[in-house]
């Protein structure tokens, strides 16, 4: 028998374009070995990724060398026209149409060989990228490459009929370490696998199935394409989903914006469902947050959801896959690129296709606001405190509230405690718009729109009038830090970092700073002049020096070092630089009349601080250029008996402080 001879031809751009530069990722590439599997009439396909190869094998029909070299080595074979768009066994519609996707094998592997068996006829050819390029230069850019025969000790066929190609010299670095990520990638690029199809697919002996998908379950509202679709709602879990509903799969052609009656009905199937979180669609191994076009169950576009500029919340939490079929009809033009991962933009049935999907997502995002509203107080009131409190709520009151709590349902945090905690705080903003009698505010806030929401939730002046009891509770938690950790230098640090943000320390009446940026800037400025000509020894002294602006005065607070021993003739000295470059500042933009204070933190008592009558003496002294010395031990004792006090007071807070006080309870305890 003579040693059979195989050839193919092509130019060096082709081979770059529609082998080499194919594919940049894995899933595709193998996807076109799967699909060519499909269309040789395959039951199963095994996928085996060890030793540095990828082995491919099928069981299908097979090829003769007068097979291999007329369709599997011609690029450009036209398989439905010259084979027949249906498959001659099993009666499948074909998936391959250009028969440029084996190229797509060189992106992958420098090497590739086909082993393979027709009428129990074997043989096999290797082809390697580097003598391909070779021989193509050598020709000045065509050529005719004789891919090398295998010897029969080297066929790894051993079945009657059937294909093995083996991708050796890998390009792709860490295959073996993503099997599982690939299984499940595979599963979202076919809608064909499994025993329904009669088509089974393994990865390193572990078979591809529907569930690989991982999307089904994680459904929580699902709208499935005509009645033949409805076979996706079974697949979700039942206990999860919430609401499933049928809508229609014609696309009617239109032209100039009206019906074409001249043009057939298009018809889709498929579904597209909403996730409780968006959280839910964060995956290592596929990107879920799409809508999938599947055509003859293999993937042609990757996600539609890219070709619509979808603001809204909702369109966050979609995963779908819509099969259409149309685009892919034998007596047309191919819809699809040459990558075989999208399709034409501007092709007729596309434009169609996308139209009638933009108007499903409307309807679906319109009917995700209503059912998140719904969720939302449904939600909210699994709190027992806050369902007492909605009951107690009459006529519009009732209704506000469950914009409200919708409003929530549908902000995009994956955390189950900022969301029980932002339901708690609505109670709170509820009670202050309530107060103002402003709820109609709730109906211009949407999910989209953070700053309305932020301002309707955020007046916290006025939920401080009324819920003082609360925010005492939260100060006397910072004091608690403060009283735990009166440690020489360690204070310092928690001095430092509370103090500037809680100006209550110091005053009750200093709810917060108010300075403006330009104001601070121009401070700060002068104030680095001023340190920077201080002695090592007074730097050294020091932790901090601040402006800040409360309650209309101006206040420089210097943290001294809890190890640093000063006097107040010494103090003087140095707070009125920083006083008279502040009075100074404040005198150039006409605000000179305007009060300053200075306060002075230190750790220890002043060395001229001998008994009470040097102590106010001292007092009387720095009180002339509007000045306090207060110990860190003094300003934690100081606060913590005003604000005790207050407590103790208040034990019988109102109704709302009572309500809060149980939210938080009933949480603490989820």
């Amino acid at each position: 028998m003579n040693e059979p001879r195989y050839s193919m031809s092509m130019s060096l751009s082709v081979l770059k374009q529609l082998g080499i530069n194919l594919y940049s990722a894995i899933p595709p590439v193998l996807s076109e070995a799967v699909a060519n599997a499909w269309d040789a009439d395959a039951e199963e396909v095994e996928i085996t990724i060890s030793g540095g190869e990828v082995v491919i094998e099928d069981d299908g029909h097979g090829m003769t060398v007068e097979d291999a070299n007329k369709k599997y080595l011609f690029i450009g074979y036209e398989r439905r026209k010259d084979d027949g768009a249906v498959t001659p066994r099993l009666k499948r519609k074909v998936m391959g149409r250009k028969g440029i996707g084996k190229l797509s094998l060189f992106s992958i592997a420098n090497i590739v060989e086909v082993h393979t068996a027709k009428n129990g006829e074997r043989h096999g050819f290797r082809m390697n990228v580097s003598e391909i390029e070779q021989k193509i230069k050598e020709s000045q850019g065509n050529a005719e490459y004789d891919p090398t025969p295998l010897c029969d000790n080297e066929l790894r066929i051993t079945r009657e009929k059937g294909t093995i190609i083996v991708l050796k010299e890998l390009r792709k670095k860490g295959l073996t370490k993503a099997v599982s990520a690939l299984r499940k990638r595979i599963a979202w690029r076919f809608g064909i696998i499994g025993e329904k199809y009669n088509f089974k697919v393994k990865i390193n002996g572990e078979y591809v199935t529907p569930a690989d998908r991982d999307y089904f379950k994680k459904n929580q509202y699902l709208w499935y394409f005509g009645q033949e679709s409805q076979e996706y709602k079974e697949c979700c879990d039942l206990n999860k989903l919430k609401h499933s509903e049928q809508r229609g799969n014609e696309i009617k052609p239109r032209s100039n914006g009206e019906p074409d009656e001249n043009e057939k009905v298009l018809k889709v199937t498929g579904w597209i469902g909403s996730v409780n979180s968006s959280g839910d669609l964060k995956d290592e191994a596929e990107h879920l947050n799409k809508i999938v076009i599947m055509v003859r169950g293999k993937l042609a576009q990757e996600d539609i959801l890219e070709d619509f500029s979808e603001g809204r919340i909702f369109s966050k939490y979609l995963v779908g896959v819509i099969h259409a079929d149309f685009l892919d009809n034998d007596d047309e033009d191919d819809a699809a690129t040459s990558n075989r991962q999208e399709i034409i933009k501007d092709d007729p049935r596309y434009e169609a296709l996308k139209a009638w999907v933009n108007t499903e997502l409307k309807y679906i995002g319109n009917k995700w606001t209503d059912l998140r509203k719904e969720g939302g107080t449904e939600k909210a009131l699994e709190i027992k405190s806050i369902n007492n409190w909605f009951n107690r709520l009459s006529g519009d009151d009732k209704e506000y509230a469950k914009i409200l709590f919708g409003k929530l349902n549908q902000l995009p945090t994956e955390n189950e405690d900022i969301k029980n905690e932002l339901f708690k705080q609505s109670v709170l903003a509820f009670e202050n718009l309530k107060y103002k009698r402003k709820l109609k505010k709730l109906e211009k806030i949407n999910a989209e729109n953070l700053d309305s929401f932020t301002e309707a939730l955020a007046d916290f002046d006025d939920i401080e009038a009324t819920l003082y009891y609360q925010i005492i509770k939260e100060r006397l938690c910072i004091i608690e830090n403060f009283k735990d950790k009166v440690i020489d230098n360690a204070l310092e640090d928690i001095i430092k970092k509370y103090l500037f943000d809680h100006l209550w320390l110091l005053d009750p009446s200093w709810d917060r700073a108010t300075e403006t940026p330009l104001m601070e800037q121009q401070i700060k400025r002068d104030f680095g002049n001023i340190t920077n000509n201080l002695t090592e020894e007074e730097k050294r002294g020091r932790v901090d020096i601040k402006y800040k602006n409360s309650a209309g005065k101006h206040i420089i607070i210097e943290l001294k070092r809890a190890s640093v021993t000063l006097s107040t003739p010494k103090i003087t000295e140095q707070i009125l630089k920083y006083k008279k470059a502040l009075v100074s500042l404040l005198a150039l933009n006409g605000r000179g009349n305007e009060p300053v204070e200075v306060i002075v933190l230190i750790g220890k008592n002043l060395k001229d601080w001998e008994n009470d009558k040097d102590k106010e003496d001292s007092r009387k002294s720095l009180e002339a250029y509007n000045t306090r010395v207060i110990t860190y031990q003094k300003l934690i004792e100081d606060a913590y008996r005003a604000y005790g006090e207050f407590l103790k007071k208040n034990q019988e807070a109102g109704n709302l402080t009572r309500l809060i006080e149980e939210i938080d309870i009933e949480l603490s305890n989820k």
